[in-house]
């Protein structure tokens, strides 16, 4: 048996594809202790790993402080949570001895934490893969508007990392992707843009879904025979009411049933009348509803694009933030779905969205071939099977 430091501090998104790999590594042996903020400790405890947390709130507050105006901002506030990371996870692992790490690709510092233990390391990848090539090229055109002061402010703070931790940074693509030896992605060449450009340390597993409790009560014998559109901006960016009302609008009193998500920062109350066709909750097992759904209408969070493609729903994507909008275009290059913005969207465009997915049968074709690639990867079992085959590279027992 061997003992794996497991590095999250991330989101929904980053949380969930592990939530699989933890429970299968624990099944064959490993003993795993998982670095997480307080909001996930329940979920990554029923794994049966033990849970170390991170100040949450501390690490948003330094996240944040970097900016948010461009993406070199975003890379200095990953680079100032390393004062929040690296000192409370090497002092709650004092004395303990592990034999590798897995970390995040974007949160928790793994690259550092890595090095500064000096454990074989393995790079858990919740979104699209990208090599140091493709990144450079995207932050390349975005250099021309990124300020001075914000590129000083990048030197800064890996000069402060050096001195403080002896570790060296050499370019922000190691700060946003915390390269490793190994690359878990979690979805399949077939959905990844530009798959060729990747060597063999990237191992796309496909999706490691996983099923996930819901405090709500939520009654599938309502939805069984009548192939409802489901409707859901995840977890983060569901602060909606205008959007859920058009929604309304577009979607009600039509023949489709309708099922829609709405999260705990939206109380039913407050979006007036709902039309009879339509089935509101917080929370849904989305899984579940996704089996019998004819359409899923979604933010483009790789978790909720990666389970909509696998149960065979065809998409339309209005991203929100981070990585949806590249999630969106490569839905829509793949024909699997469409992409519409939130800004300007009105209940005609929607509705008229709506009838062309559900009635043009190539989005349908589409979505057959990409489900059949994800339903043949191996997801959380194959990625533990790749941990494995790294183990006994470095003759970890």
């Amino acid at each position: 048996m061997a003992r794996a430091l497991f590095i999250n501090a991330g989101s929904e998104g980053h949380i969930n594809p592990t939530i699989g790999v933890v429970q299968e590594l624990i099944s064959r042996g490993e003993e795993v202790v998982y670095f997480t903020i307080e909001d996930f400790r329940e979920r990554i405890e029923n794994t049966g790993a033990i849970v170390r947390t991170l100040d949450g709130k501390k690490f948003i507050k330094a996240f944040i402080s970097g900016g948010r105006n461009n993406l070199l901002e975003r890379i200095n506030g990953l680079l100032i949570t390393a004062d929040i990371v690296i000192p409370s996870v090497i002092e709650q692992i004092e004395g303990e001895q592990f034999d590798y790490i897995i970390h995040d690709s974007m949160f928790g510092c793994g690259y550092l934490l890595a090095q500064i233990l000096k454990l074989p390391a393995i790079n858990s990848c919740t979104s699209f893969a990208q090599t140091e090539e493709s990144f450079d090229k995207m932050l390349e055109l975005l250099t021309t508007i990124i300020p001075s002061d914000t590129i000083k402010e990048f030197q800064r703070l890996t000069e402060r990392v050096k001195d403080k931790y002896g570790v060296e940074i050499h370019t922000p693509y190691e700060v946003l992707c915390n390269p490793a030896p190994l690359t878990l992605v979690y979805t399949t060449k077939a959905f990844q843009p530009h798959c060729e450009a990747f060597d063999k340390s990237y191992k796309f597993v496909g999706p490691s879904l996983s099923l996930r409790s819901t405090k709500e009560h939520f009654d599938l014998t309502l939805i069984k025979e009548k192939s409802p559109i489901y409707i859901s901006l995840g977890t983060v960016f569901n602060q909606a009411l205008d959007f859920y009302k058009l929604c309304f609008k577009a979607l009600g009193n039509s023949h489709h049933t309708v099922i829609m998500s709405i999260g705990d920062k939206v109380q039913i109350s407050d979006l007036g009348e709902i039309p009879k066709n339509f089935l509101l909750h917080h929370y849904v097992p989305q899984i579940e509803v996704l089996k019998y759904s004819k359409l899923f209408i979604t933010h483009g969070g790789m978790n909720g694009v990666h389970e909509g493609l696998y149960y065979g729903v065809p998409l339309i994507v209005i991203p929100q933030s981070a990585d949806q909008p590249v999630i969106a275009e490569q839905v829509t290059n793949i024909g699997a779905g469409i992409s519409l913005q939130m800004q300007n969207l009105n209940p005609n465009q929607l509705r008229e969205a709506v009838d062309h997915v559900l009635n043009q049968p190539s989005f349908h074709n589409a979505v057959a071939d990409i489900r059949e690639s994800f339903q043949k990867s191996g997801g959380y079992e194959q990625a533990v099977d790749e941990i494995f085959e790294f183990k006994r590279q470095y003759n970890i027992s």
